[in-house]
């Protein structure tokens, strides 16, 4: 049974089909490149202009002249080697907490089947029905004065890495490519004597290296992207991560340094995304069937 398109192949044989379909892909795929790129290109361009260009009404598209240096200035001036050290250290420590906490949650939700363990799941995913900006509040009260332990987590990594661990998305995704492991791998594994951690750590992890791929991405770019939380908890300078050190210098920092500043900023997860984009899209299908 042949499949039903917006253009029937007849029409598409045709010379008057071919040329409407082949202009109209080439006007959406020429549309969805200015809107995705357009805004990187006008970043980056602006960082190369002069601070006299840059102020110029109405803008040049291209730069008159090239000014690598802005680029270099905004460097040394925001100290952005620091911030961006503070912001690998974060983002990385949260992706520790979140393959090993994240994982031990999805696999027993999964494999081990606890009791409730499907209302565990149901609550968790409520949770990403609620706006992130709603949390705000309590979570800051919570590690304003940590229960239990009664300490101030401010100005501490415990802050960014604690939060980003309660990921439900995560946890989802881990738990629906946990499913799509056959249960005969595990049976045979118990036969052999394998307790559930050696099960785990042995047989389930080396088959999940897609998805751990593109949980490991998510967790590095939501603490790279985050602002809000870290300039709530992170008052002290010298622990800002990029985006809020670079909002905390703007002050009498030129234009066009700093969007240099926020071009340089935004690199590493473009770059990031373009060289695992393959393994992203294969993460994500990953466990979507069952074969």
């Amino acid at each position: 049974m042949a499949e039903r398109t917006l253009i029937s192949p007849a029409q598409l044989g045709r010379t008057r089909g071919k040329i409407a379909y082949w202009t109209l892909l080439v006007l959406v795929v020429t549309g969805f490149t200015l809107v995705f790129l357009g805004p990187l290109y006008w970043m980056v361009a602006n960082g190369l202009k002069s601070t006299q260009e840059f102020t110029q009404v109405p803008p040049t598209l291209v730069p008159d002249s090239l000014h690598a240096d802005n680029y270099t200035s905004a460097w040394k001036v925001m100290d952005l080697a620091k911030l961006l050290f503070n912001t690998l250290y974060y983002a990385f420590g949260a992706l520790a907490f979140q393959l090993v906490l994240d994982v031990a949650a999805a696999y027993s939700l999964s494999k081990l089947r606890p009791v409730f363990g499907k209302a565990v799941l149901g609550m968790m995913l409520a949770t990403l029905m609620i706006p992130a900006t709603v949390l705000v509040v309590p979570q800051y009260l919570t590690v304003l004065d940590m229960p239990l332990i009664q300490r101030n987590l401010l100005n501490s990594p415990w802050v960014i890495w604690l939060p980003s661990v309660t990921n439900a998305f995560n946890i989802f995704l881990l738990k629906r490519f946990f499913d799509s492991i056959p249960g005969e791998i595990l049976d045979a594994a118990a036969i052999d004597g394998a307790s559930a951690l050696r099960t785990l750590r042995s047989v389930v992890l080396p088959m999940s290296r897609p998805v751990l791929g593109v949980v490991s991405i998510f967790a590095v770019v939501g603490v790279w992207k985050d602002f809000l939380w870290p300039m709530l908890t992170l008052p002290d300078p010298a622990l800002q991560t990029l985006n809020v050190g670079i909002h905390s210098l703007a002050r009498g920092v030129p234009e066009n340094h700093l969007v240099a500043a926020l071009a340089m900023a935004s690199a590493p997860t473009l770059i990031l995304f373009l060289i695992f984009q393959r393994n992203i899209m294969s993460g994500l299908t990953a466990g979507s069937l069952k074969g």
